[in-house]
């Protein structure tokens, strides 16, 4: 387990630049990165940003979200719910009932992964997978992680990294509150 408090978090403009985003993992942590998990303020309709070959995942925290592509087809997303898409061409988002934040799982190359927003009322068990790796977003509440016999306490915005290659047992979260969990498998960039 690794601690991922605010604080580590860096602040980055849209590719587009027309708005920011903070970046809680990369992978590896450069321009050519085949996994990127951030939060972006979406304070306005508009594009987002073009990103040739990557797969998105993207969850709304606080409101809904709508995306209008190109091709005329549409995607919509409740709160805590995923939405998944290309990267380009880009669509056009839509705030129907005003600003949220939005977490998003990027991937590209042979990376692969999930995105699952969830309510934690008591625990959540990861077991272990070969090549698994995970990231636990507090959104809302408090949960504690517990693997190998450590426990690390997370509060509201605190983020956390489960990697079985440094410990191969089961591993819980338990508390209460809103979880947005993010799975991936990376081959080329371990």
């Amino acid at each position: 387990m690794r601690f991922l408090p605010p604080s580590s978090r860096r602040i980055e403009p849209w590719a587009n630049g027309a708005g920011s985003t903070e970046v809680l993992w990369r992978e590896p942590d450069d321009a050519n990165w085949c996994v990127r998990i951030s939060i972006a303020n979406v304070v306005e309709e508009g594009p987002f940003s073009e990103l040739t070959d990557t797969r998105r995942l993207l969850v709304p925290l606080d409101a809904p979200m709508a995306l209008r592509f190109a091709d005329g087809h549409r995607g919509h997303a409740d709160r805590f719910c995923v939405l998944r898409f290309d990267g380009a061409p880009a669509p056009f988002g839509i705030l129907p009932e005003g600003p949220t934040r939005d977490f998003n799982l990027m991937l590209r190359a042979d990376a692969r992964g999930e995105l699952f927003a969830r309510t934690l009322v008591d625990s959540q068990i990861f077991l272990p997978e070969t090549g698994a790796r995970w990231l636990i977003y507090v959104h809302r509440g408090n949960a504690q992680m517990v693997s190998g016999g450590k426990t690390l306490q997370l509060a509201s915005g605190d983020a956390a990294m489960l990697d079985f290659a440094d410990d191969p047992g089961r591993a819980a979260v338990e508390g209460g509150g809103e979880l947005v969990l993010a799975k991936w498998h990376a081959p080329a960039c371990a």
